[in-house]
């Protein structure tokens, strides 16, 4: 969602404040701006669009000072125009936020009745002027601060100068990631650790409701009843070159060529090559028992927990529940006794998650996270977190996120059906071999991307386009046209392949593409069987398949991609990199903006 950034800094601050900026870029946004202090007044900068006409402003009318925040906003309250952009300011006090203010209509009319003036549409705008109020009650900025945050109801991170404190900047957490970061002689906030570097490598994340009071020459850290706390300064591994597209056109595409790699750095953190075993960091003694296991995420996450039912119903033996995390509190349900919760967020910060792994918490489950960031609010409240290696993922669109998930997840699969006995050694060892030759496979996939960019130039036109597939395909196929729609605007649908009769075969004549994924395996005969029913009806079949599988296919009219044969378990890991990099090619025909997509943010931190 939006970003902050807020320095206390030796020189002027507004261009650092702009690139920090720019690392937030991935996360999605709609305007931008910058605040500083200048001779002890608040100043302004904002610009709808995007960070380069923030800079242009910024080039037209500098903007001097050495403490100062700036934010690129994901429009909720008010459209996207400079009125609403952050920073929200009044004389005395300007805000950055990140969350929804739920109470803002209550506390807005109070705030009119008692003669503020309000400018623009958003929730955030109530918050400078709640502090502006008990400023001007006699209170000092931090106990001001604090009382407007009791005020407060919904999810924020927050960033706050005050004018004429040319050495104070606030921030705030509550339900919305919020780091500090220390410097020599300067200070930093920042939506995450991303938005930091290279400023700095020593990064504290606020816990739940912290609040912190931020000068050169540190930070003092508040609960949010304000008794002060200590939070530990952590060191990060992260750059700004990690950062950079590294020569790549997007970043989405040096994500995906980044796949064999970050696929074979997780792997190795879990699988023991000589052995041929799983060796997790904790095997919950709760897994081996528990009577069901329930999977929570949201969107690109939610099917690789698709893809995970099948391999831990099938392989593990263990019933398996899979849910999306902004419908999954809301059921109410009673969750067994003894059962295990486990949840999928590539930042660790997706709001719908977090709330479905605490009303898991409420019910008495055991918690595990598969997440990107270690040090994220989901990690920080699970019992046992399982790390994905797939490095900063600045694209909008998932791609190395998902398939490093899908990693964990198989490996995790197996790991259980060994300790619950469902697994003999030898098929454990034979499996664990299969994981070990996707990283190679997955260099053999794209090679392809020549030919993926040729079929790509025969879809820019459709305005539908079907995927599908069966058993650990299916999911795969709704990622695939998760894909295309995320990024080409192209509506697209994924269905089991088995469902096709049901329904959506209506849509089919010889406008429509037909994505159809199925590797060979024990329900490759029944898919061809699909197929031939989609040709029949003048449909355009694109066929993933390996070599046996196109063999198959006989004298069926199909535009066929051989991918690697492998073994069907590692099958959906290796089949995700074509559809995304098929996806990528229409985008970039269509000529929309593929790592920032239109209306998207790559973290989802309100609901």
């Amino acid at each position: 969602m939006c970003g902050i950034v807020g320095i206390i800094g030796k020189g002027d601050v507004a261009d650092l404040l702009v690139a920090g900026l720019r690392r937030l870029e991935y996360r999605g946004y709609d305007s931008a701006g910058v605040a500083t202090l200048v001779n002890g007044r608040i100043e302004r900068r904002r610009a709808e669009g995007k960070l380069v006409n923030l800079e242009a402003r910024l080039k037209e009318q500098p903007l001097p000072g050495r403490i100062g925040i700036g934010h690129t906003r994901w429009a909720t309250h008010g459209i996207p125009n400079e009125t609403n952009a952050h920073p929200h300011a009044t004389d005395r006090v300007a805000v950055v936020h990140n969350g929804i203010i739920e109470n803002f209509v209550e506390l807005r009319a109070e705030l009119k009745a008692r003669g503020c003036t309000l400018e623009s549409e958003t929730d955030t705008e109530v918050v400078a002027h709640l502090i502006t109020l008990y400023l001007k009650d006699g209170m000092k900025p931090a106990e001001a601060t604090h009382a407007a945050l009791k005020r407060l109801q919904g999810a924020f991170a927050l960033g706050i100068v005050f004018a004429g404190e040319h050495d104070l900047m606030i921030g705030a957490r509550r339900g919305s990631p919020l780091a500090i970061g220390y410097g020599d002689g300067e200070m930093f906030i920042g939506s995450d650790a991303l938005a930091l570097a290279p400023l700095t490598q020593r990064i504290t994340y606020l816990d739940e409701g912290d609040w912190a009071v931020i000068t050169q020459q540190g930070a003092t850290i508040h609960d949010a009843e304000g008794h002060v706390v200590k939070r530990e300064i952590r060191a990060t591994a992260l750059s700004g070159a990690l950062i950079g597209k590294g020569g790549y056109r997007h970043f989405m595409l040096k994500e995906i060529y980044e796949q064999p790699q970050v696929i074979g750095d997780t792997l190795r953190s879990y699988v023991n090559p000589t052995s041929r075993d799983i060796t997790l960091p904790s095997l919950p003694e709760a897994l081996v028992t528990a009577p069901r296991m329930t999977l929570v995420a949201c969107g690109t996450a939610f099917y690789a927990c698709m893809v995970a039912k099948y391999w831990l119903e099938r392989i593990a033996r263990l019933p398996v529940e899979v849910d999306i995390a902004s419908e999954f509190r809301y059921r109410a349900a009673d969750m067994p006794k003894g059962g295990v919760t486990l949840v999928v967020s590539q930042s660790g910060e997706t709001a719908d998650t977090l709330a479905a792994l605490r009303y898991a918490r409420a019910q008495g489950q055991h918690i595990i996270a598969v997440v990107n960031s270690p040090e994220s609010t989901i990690a920080r409240e699970s019992d046992t977190v399982l790390q994905t290696l797939a490095g900063p993922e600045i694209g909008v669109a998932s791609t190395k996120a998902f398939t490093t998930q899908l990693t964990v997840l198989a490996c995790l699969t197996l790991a259980v059906a060994r300790a619950r006995g469902a697994l003999s050694a030898a098929d454990e060892g034979r499996l664990v071999s299969a994981l070990i030759e996707v990283p190679a496979r997955a260099a053999d996939v794209l090679n392809h991307d020549g030919r993926l960019r040729d079929l790509a130039q025969g879809m820019i036109e459709a305005t539908d386009v079907l995927y599908l597939g069966r058993g650990t395909s299916y999911p795969i196929a709704l990622e695939g046209a998760l894909k295309l729609k995320e990024i080409s605007y192209i509506h697209a649908e994924g269905y089991a392949a088995g469902e096709m009769k049901h329904g959506p075969i209506a849509l089919i004549d010889e406008t429509v593409p037909v994505i159809v994924i199925a590797p060979s395996d024990e329900l490759f005969e029944k898919t061809a069987s699909n197929i031939q029913e989609v040709v029949a009806r003048g449909g355009r079949v694109v066929f993933f398949g390996d070599a046996k599988g196109i063999g198959g296919l006989g004298d069926i009219d199909a535009t066929c991609i051989a991918l690697p044969e492998v073994d069907p378990f590692v099958a959906p890991i290796l089949y995700s990199i074509p559809v995304q990099l098929l996806a990528y090619h229409v985008a970039v025909l269509k000529g929309t903006d593929v790592d920032q997509p239109r209306n998207l943010a790559k973290s989802v931190t309100v609901e």
